[in-house]
């Protein structure tokens, strides 16, 4: 059973280059929020509400947990298998969905009033795989991954033939067209812009061993698109940026010392990590001064404070 550190600084967090000093809270401590899912991913932060939404992917709902109390709730289910969440510039939520008996493999938001509006399903005439990871640029545009991971997944139940191959995509914020604007990513999963949005990073999921690559942003598209980190042994999933323009990754899978978030500088190098007990697929800034760090993790939820913030959109 994990048990929270006692004492300051917690042990779990380490340094792996000095620059990680400037982001780490000597007094602050990792916190489970809440535990008992089966596979948490898609955190979005509600300041407005003072809550959290997340994926319970394998349970086929969308969790809220609330600052306030500390009480978890169903804020959708079924949610049609959703994984990826974030918030529109609206503040609406955006969600990825992998499919289900109630339809699904498609990107819906969620309007004011309950009722979803389907934003993407298809592309030239052709069904979606499984939206998995999604982020909104601040003119208004959504980006999303498209893997099969879903409809290949016995798991979940969800097997289907695939009809078009993995891509990243772009939904245009005035008009809706669904474009397609990259399909060299190998896999493609967690994506987020960095600060000035010039760049979109995207994990390679079946990329051997797994990258993270950047692409520069131009005119609504992406180019040049090359490998920024190697994860070597590490399983990086879903990922944030911070207004630093640092990238805090869910990492894990396979060699238990590298469960938790590890930590990038902008030109790649490995500079912090943060420790979990399970892998951690995915995670998001928020709380007050958004320098919270929500990560979803396996089975659990993990919180803590750093000094730092998270930029808007992811």
């Amino acid at each position: 059973m994990w048990e929270p550190s006692l004492r300051y600084p917690d042990p779990a967090i380490r340094a792996l280059d000095p620059r990680f000093a400037a982001y780490h809270l000597p007094l602050a401590g990792i916190e489970r929020l809440a535990t008992g899912f089966g596979w948490a991913e898609g955190p979005v932060w509600f300041g407005d509400g003072r809550y959290l939404l997340f994926s319970d992917v394998a349970g086929d709902r969308i969790v809220k947990w609330d600052e306030t109390n500390g009480a978890i709730s169903t804020f959708r289910g079924p949610s049609n298998f959703a994984n990826g969440n974030t918030r529109d510039r609206q503040g609406r939520l955006v969600t990825c969905e992998h499919g289900g008996p109630q339809g699904g493999r498609r990107v819906v938001r969620t309007e004011y009033d309950g009722t979803q509006t389907v934003l993407a399903d298809r592309f030239d005439g052709k069904r979606l795989n499984s939206p998995n990871d999604i982020v909104v640029k601040s003119d208004g545009s959504i980006w999303f991954t498209d893997p099969p991971f879903g409809i290949d997944s016995h798991y979940l139940g969800l097997m289907a033939p695939q009809e078009l191959p993995a891509c990243i995509y772009r939904i245009d914020g005035t008009t809706g067209e669904v474009r397609m604007v990259a399909d060299d990513a190998l896999g493609p999963n967690g994506l987020a812009f960095s600060p000035d949005e010039s760049l979109l990073y995207v994990v390679e999921s079946r990329a051997t061993p797994r990258a993270i690559r950047a692409y520069d942003v131009v005119d609504g598209g992406l180019r040049r698109g090359r490998t920024l980190i190697d994860a070597g042994p590490g399983t990086p999933d879903g990922f944030r940026v911070d207004v630093h323009g640092n990238l805090w990754c869910g990492w894990g899978m396979g060699v238990n010392a590298l469960d938790g978030v590890r930590v990038f500088a902008p030109d790649g190098v490995p500079i912090g990590h943060i420790s979990l007990p399970e892998r951690c697929a995915n995670l998001c800034f928020g709380g007050r001064g958004r320098s919270r760090l929500f990560m979803a993790a396996s089975h659990s939820l993990y919180a803590l404070y750093v000094n730092t913030q998270g930029v808007a959109g992811g």
